[in-house]
C-alpha cells in the first residue's frame, strides 16, 4: 500500500515538474502573432533593397521569400520607393528594410510622419552579408552598410559595425535570432531603451515609435532557424501597432 501511494505521489509530482517546465518554457517567448484574414489585414508600407517581393534576378519561376509570405499572412503589403510625405501620408506603419540612403528632404518627412504618430520598424545592417548578382552601383543592389545619413542620431542612436564577421546568435524575449554579423545600436539621448547585447532599440518619437534592429540578414533564406527569425519580424511589427 505505502509503495502504491509512494508511486502515485511520485508520478503525480513529475507531472506537476513536467507541466511546470512546459509552462515556463511557453511562457518564456511571447507568442508569435498569428495570421488575419485577408480582410483585416492593415496596410504595411515596405521599402527595401532585399529581395523580398521579387527575387535578386526578377525571374518569374522563383518561390516568393519566406519573409514576404510570413508579412502577407498579416499584413497588405504596399511597396514604396522613397519615405517621403506623398507615399506615407494616410498610412501608420511602415517596415524600412536596407534601404538605400534617402534624399534629405525624404528624411526630414519621415521625422516628421514619426513625430506625429508613425510607427515604423527599421532594419539598419552596417554589415550585410546576404549574396546579390547585381554588380557593384546597381541602385538594385542591397547597400553592404546601412546608409544613415544623420536620422538615427537624430533620434539619440548610434549606430557601430560588428567588430568581427560571421553567424551570431541573438536573443530576444527567449528567441535565439541566427543571423551574421549583426551590428550593434547605443544611445545617445533618452528617446530610445536598447537591448542588452545592443541588437535592438526602441524609440518614443514625437507621438510614434521607431524600432531599429541592428541587422538584416536575419530574414536571409540561408538563415539558421526562420521560425525563431520570422517570429521576430512579426512580433516587433505587432508591438509597434499596439
Amino acid at each position: 500500500m505505502r509503495r502504491t501511494l509512494a508511486a502515485a505521489v511520485a508520478a503525480v509530482l513529475i507531472i506537476v515538474a513536467a507541466g511546470t517546465l512546459l509552462y515556463f518554457r511557453r511562457g518564456s517567448s511571447p507568442p508569435v502573432p498569428a495570421a488575419r484574414s485577408a480582410a483585416a489585414r492593415p496596410p504595411l508600407m515596405l521599402l527595401t533593397t532585399l529581395p523580398l517581393m521579387f527575387p535578386d534576378g526578377f525571374t518569374l519561376n522563383a518561390p516568393p521569400s519566406a519573409a514576404l509570405e510570413a508579412l502577407q499572412s498579416r499584413y497588405r503589403i504596399v511597396p514604396i520607393s522613397v519615405a517621403d510625405a506623398g507615399e506615407l501620408d494616410h498610412r501608420r506603419l511602415l517596415l524600412m528594410a536596407q534601404p538605400q540612403a534617402q534624399p534629405a528632404e525624404a528624411l526630414v518627412d519621415l521625422d516628421n510622419w514619426v513625430r506625429g504618430g508613425g510607427r515604423m520598424l527599421l532594419l539598419a545592417d552596417p554589415a550585410l552579408e546576404w549574396p546579390s548578382d547585381r554588380p557593384l552601383g546597381s541602385p538594385l543592389r542591397p547597400p553592404f552598410a546601412f546608409a544613415d545619413t544623420g536620422l538615427l542620431a537624430h533620434w539619440g542612436l548610434r549606430l557601430e559595425a560588428p567588430d568581427r564577421l560571421g553567424p551570431a546568435v541573438r536573443d530576444d524575449d527567449g528567441l535565439s535570432v541566427h543571423t551574421r554579423s549583426p551590428g550593434r545600436v547605443s544611445p545617445t539621448g533618452h528617446s530610445c531603451a536598447v537591448s542588452s547585447d545592443g541588437f535592438i532599440a526602441r524609440c518614443s518619437i514625437g507621438k510614434g515609435s521607431a524600432t531599429v534592429i541592428a541587422d538584416a540578414d536575419f530574414l536571409s533564406p540561408a538563415s539558421s532557424d526562420t521560425t525563431a527569425n520570422l517570429g521576430l519580424l512579426l512580433i516587433e511589427l505587432a508591438k509597434l501597432e499596439r
